[in-house]
């Protein structure tokens, strides 16, 4: 897992496997003003590296705002115009209500686990 430190603390690690020709972006964290651009040079470097299924998992996401949506809106359009798929996986009722508030919960696929996100994903 890749750590993002600002400020002499840890603000968001990212990890990443592979499973079943989807990519799995795991993101733990707050994902804000400070650590959102690194996540979304991660995302669009991937992306244009060719992963273009891509599941982004913020199961462990404690704090998500309009920055870190940002960087999840810039991974979304950049998938999209290869013509791939990114599906978010979220479980805690912060990024939940942030998905539901700004209406990206109609925009985004959420799934509450990895495995729900794939089996829905791959059909």
């Amino acid at each position: 897992m890749d750590s993002f430190q600002q400020g002499g603390h840890l603000d968001l690690m990212v990890d990443h496997r592979t499973l079943g020709g989807w990519r799995i972006v795991g993101v733990a964290g707050e994902l804000d003003l400070l650590t959102a651009p690194s996540l979304r040079t991660r995302l669009i470097e991937a992306i244009d590296q060719g992963d273009v299924r891509l599941v982004l998992d913020l199961s462990h996401v404690s704090f998500l705002d309009s920055s870190g949506l940002g960087a999840l809106i810039a991974g979304y359009k950049r998938v999209r115009e290869r013509g791939g798929r990114l599906v978010l996986v979220a479980t805690s009722r912060a990024v939940l209500n942030v998905l539901s508030l700004t209406g990206l919960d109609g925009v985004f696929q959420v799934f509450p686990t990895v495995d729900e996100a794939l089996a829905t994903a791959r059909s």
